[in-house]
């Protein structure tokens, strides 16, 4: 278990660090605090891994129709739902959101490459066999 520790703690850190970039870079983003950053991070993460995985299969045929552009938009939603989740954490619209989404997914693959090197041992990987419930 404390094994996938470290990776999971780089990942959180590059994307608070990715957050805290687009909140220099785009106006429309603000923190009150480092708390809100940090948890705005966390949240994200956890965002990104059920909420969006959700939204992907709901929204299938439209995705489908757009080639796939309208993952961006569920990008910004997701960003969205985070700002509205957490307090101290704002987003001003979602012109905002659509860009800054885009721009923390590229500094986050870029710096999770940086970082992990492309070494497998650093990647977050599912348990293998055993049963899951």
């Amino acid at each position: 278990m404390l094994n996938n520790l470290a990776p999971f703690l780089l990942h959180w850190a590059i994307t608070a660090f990715s957050l805290w970039v687009a909140s220099h870079i785009f106006r429309g983003i603000t923190f009150e605090s480092t708390s809100a950053l940090v948890v705005s991070a966390l949240l994200l993460g956890f965002a990104n891994a059920i909420v969006k995985p959700l939204l992907i299969v709901l929204t299938l045929p439209l995705t489908l129709l757009t080639f796939g552009l309208f993952l961006l938009v569920i990008n910004a939603l997701v960003l969205l739902l985070v700002a509205a989740l957490v307090k101290g954490f704002k987003v001003s619209g979602f012109w905002t959101a659509l860009f800054a989404s885009i721009f923390v997914s590229l500094l986050s693959i870029l710096f999770g490459a940086l970082f992990s090197g492309g070494d497998p041992a650093t990647t977050i990987q599912m348990p293998q066999g055993g049963n899951w419930l």
